[in-house]
C-alpha cells in the first residue's frame, strides 16, 4: 500500500474547464473527488467553478491528502504555459489503451496536466494538448473518462493509496458501514460521516 498519500512519478494535476453555472455544480465537484480518490495531486477550477473548491477541500481535510485546489485567473492560458505534458481527455482522441504507456512514461520524469471538459471545449485546449485522448469514441461522462484514465495511467495502485493525515477513515466491510476516527486509535464515528451520508460515494453539496 502506497503511504501518506503519494504514487510514483512525477505531479499530476487536473484541470475542469467549461463549468456552467446552475448546472455543473455536482458534475464538477465529482471530477474535483474523482481527481483526488484516484491519484492526482491538485485541481484546477475555472473562476465560475470557485464555489466547488470548499468541498472538495472539506473531503481532503476529512478524508487525506495531500490534495490541493487552485482557482487560476486564466486556465486556458495556465494549460498553454504548463511545463510538463499536457493530456485532453475527447471522444475525439487517440485510444487511450496506444497512448497510455508513452503518458505513464513520460510522467515519470515529467509533470503531467489532465484537462477535462464539459460543454464546448476551445480549440486552444486541443492545440496546448500533448495528446488528445479519447476513453472509447462514445459520448458519455467526463467523469467515467477521468476514472478510467488515471486507472490506466497508474496501472491500479492508486487503489491501495494510503492518504496523509484523515480524521476518520473507512474500515472495508461485507456489509454495513465502520468509519472510525483516525486521529486516536481508531474510535468509531457515526455513519453519517460516509461521504454523502446514504452509502453513496460522493459528496452532495
Amino acid at each position: 500500500m502506497s503511504d501518506g498519500g503519494s504514487l510514483p512519478g512525477e505531479r499530476v494535476v487536473v484541470c475542469r474547464i467549461g463549468h456552467r453555472p446552475g448546472r455543473d455544480e455536482r458534475t464538477t465537484t465529482h471530477v474535483g473527488l474523482t481527481a483526488r480518490a484516484l491519484g492526482a495531486d491538485a485541481l484546477w477550477l475555472e473562476p465560475a467553478a470557485a464555489g466547488r473548491r470548499a468541498t472538495v477541500e472539506d473531503i481532503t481535510d476529512r478524508f487525506g491528502g495531500p490534495f490541493e485546489v487552485s482557482v487560476p485567473d486564466d486556465p486556458i492560458r495556465r494549460i498553454g504555459r504548463f511545463d510538463g505534458r499536457v493530456v485532453h481527455l475527447t471522444m475525439y482522441g487517440e485510444p487511450v489503451a496506444d497512448v497510455v504507456p508513452d503518458i505513464r512514461s513520460g510522467q515519470r520524469e515529467r509533470p503531467l496536466l489532465v484537462v477535462v471538459g464539459g460543454g464546448k471545449v476551445p480549440r486552444q485546449v486541443y492545440d496546448h494538448a500533448d495528446h488528445n485522448v479519447a476513453v472509447t469514441s462514445q459520448p458519455h461522462s467526463e467523469i467515467a473518462a477521468l476514472a478510467v484514465f488515471l486507472d490506466r495511467l497508474f496501472e491500479g495502485r492508486e487503489l491501495d493509496r494510503r492518504f496523509a493525515d484523515a480524521d476518520r477513515r473507512v474500515i472495508p466491510q461485507e456489509a454495513g458501514k465502520r468509519v472510525v476516527d483516525a486521529t486516536d486509535g481508531g474510535s468509531p464515528r457515526s455513519a453519517e460521516t460516509d461521504a454523502d451520508g446514504n452509502g453513496n460515494q460522493a459528496e452532495e453539496s
